[in-house]
């Protein structure tokens, strides 16, 4: 009976959980493994690759897979609509672009994107309402050479909206803080300077490269649930 993906998944977990192969151990190659169990390389590398991505296994290009040392489980996180997000808690939704511009990024926005120093980038400030009232001010950094030649409106589609509908992205990170308010989120968001936001900032790839570094910063009270 030939072997598929998940039994040889199960079968490497199966030893891993037993200590055949204890917590930092360097696991055998793909080669070996394929010539183990008498299936493909690809076969082998799909399993190790899932169990990767949940944590259990880590790999790294010319050093050989490790078992974890702390196992971790990770969660696929879909990156919100807030339109939908908003219309979801019953409340009309209304954006406006408060400021667009094609211009230089700052050396930190540059440096987590990966992007040259100096690299011209379409900066985008939206505030997000629910119900008329501030929801979400959204401030954005957005590498211009994932626009189509016939870029989209800002002001008539969100950036949030036409990124997630329009961009595959494929991988990315998220940072949730308790910030005060700063003068300007104060002023647009209509609440006293210094007053507790929640804040999200979140860089995101796609499949040509970097995408978006984007800050977002919640109204009071606002409360995030994740489903994993």
């Amino acid at each position: 009976m030939t072997l598929g993906w998940e039994d040889i998944r199960a079968e490497v977990l199966r030893r891993i959980r037993a200590r055949d192969w204890p917590p930092g151990a360097l696991i055998p190659g793909e080669e070996t493994l394929a010539e183990e169990f008498g299936v493909a390389r690809a076969t082998v590398n799909r399993a190790l690759t899932a169990l990767a991505e949940a944590g259990v296994i880590e790999r790294k290009k010319r050093v050989g897979t490790r078992v974890a040392a702390l196992p971790v489980r990770r969660a696929r996180l879909e990156i919100p609509v807030i339109r939908l997000d908003v219309l979801g808690r019953g409340l009309p939704y209304d954006f406006k672009l408060l400021a667009e511009r094609l211009t230089a990024a700052p050396v930190p926005v540059t440096a987590r994107l990966g992007l040259p120093e100096g690299q011209k980038m379409r900066y985008l400030e939206t505030l997000h309402l629910a119900g008329g009232r501030p929801f979400v001010l959204e401030t954005r950094w957005l590498n211009p050479a994932i626009l189509p030649a016939d870029p989209p409106d800002f002001a008539l589609v969100s950036a949030n909206e036409w990124l997630v509908t329009h961009v595959s992205l494929v991988s990315g990170d998220i940072a949730f803080t308790a910030e005060p308010a700063s003068p300007r989120e104060a002023e647009v968001m209509g609440v006293a300077p210094g007053t507790a936001l929640l804040v999200a900032e979140r860089t995101t790839y796609g499949t040509g490269g970097p995408v978006t570094l984007v800050r977002l910063a919640h109204a009071p009270g606002h409360r995030v649930q994740m489903v994993f």
